[in-house]
């Protein structure tokens, strides 16, 4: 770095031939200007400035130094740039997994408006499953997850969303689709089409939980980790499934989403790790935080 000052110093005495007028531009007493340029010849070993009376000119060295240094203080400049970007969150890397329930519209947002606030940052996301998401954070394989009821554990720092109202994807044939919502009550005795308990143990208990509170007790019937984006068994009208609102986002014609009364939420999280945690992801989550407001996703 003191090098790079004397060599800022050494191009404005060559560029105004005078010793006041660069001290003038440059904000620093003479003398001191004089003695910075005297160590930067000292250090290169070779003369760069040939000094009189009335005019200081550049030797060979030094106009060799002229044409060329300018070109490396603006590389220097710009490592500085770059570098500091990282201390500050405005650049770096983020890998970031998170539920396909997520990826309707939560995980999308935040990724749009991070590249809004910080484009330096570079996301690499993936959908993945639940117990995948948590592990790979709490492993540091993962620095960021977005799930659904997300349990505390040790060393892991939860920061709520969204509280996503829940509803029903039913068949628009089925006799409970003739309202404009859904009571719990009514499921009753109906096929409840779920991930099995270990894929989402928080989620899976909720949703029974909801029931239950109601009074209803729905058969379980166990979907499975694959991709079902006409939720089959709902569409042959076999089952109906509880969803967040997102999840109404591109049904099939033939189902439709009707939200539970009286109105039930999920817990949507961002989940980190307590320690280490890189400027990039305090900048991610500073701006997830943002976005929930102002999409209000948290209502008080």
């Amino acid at each position: 770095m003191s090098e790079l000052r004397r060599l800022r110093y050494f191009l404005a005495v060559a560029e105004e031939r005078n010793f006041t007028r660069a001290a003038e531009r440059l904000h620093i007493a003479q003398p001191a200007l004089s003695r910075q340029v005297r160590e930067l010849e000292r250090e290169l070993g070779v003369e760069l400035l040939s000094r009189t009376t009335h005019q200081v000119v550049p030797t060979e060295a030094g106009q060799m130094l002229l044409e060329r240094g300018p070109a490396l203080l603006d590389a220097a400049e710009n490592l500085w740039r770059g570098v500091r970007g990282f201390a500050d969150g405005r650049l770096g890397s983020i890998t970031l997994g998170y539920g396909m329930s997520a990826g309707y519209e939560t995980a999308p947002q935040l990724l749009l408006a991070l590249g809004e606030e910080a484009p330096g940052i570079e996301v690499s996301a993936r959908v993945m499953v639940f117990a995948d998401i948590v592990d790979g954070v709490a492993a540091g394989t993962l620095d960021v997850g977005l799930v659904r009821c997300a349990p505390p554990q040790p060393g892991l720092v939860l920061t709520l969303l969204r509280l996503e109202r829940q509803g029903v994807i039913i068949s628009r044939d089925h006799p409970l689709a003739v309202g404009e919502s859904i009571d719990p009550v009514d499921l009753d005795g109906l096929k409840l089409l779920l991930h099995a308990r270990d894929h989402n143990p928080g989620h899976y208990d909720q949703i029974l939980d909801i029931c239950e509170r109601a009074g209803a007790k729905p058969e379980v019937l166990v979907r499975g980790l694959d991709f079902d984006a006409s939720y089959t068994p709902v569409a042959s009208g076999k089952a109906v499934t509880i969803v967040g609102e997102t999840g109404r986002v591109g049904l099939p014609a033939g189902l439709v989403w009707l939200p539970l009364e009286p109105a039930e939420a999920v817990e949507i999280h961002l989940i980190t790790r307590g320690q280490n945690r890189s400027p990039a992801i305090e900048r991610l989550v500073k701006v997830a935080v943002e976005t929930s407001r102002q999409h209000g996703w948290v209502q008080p």
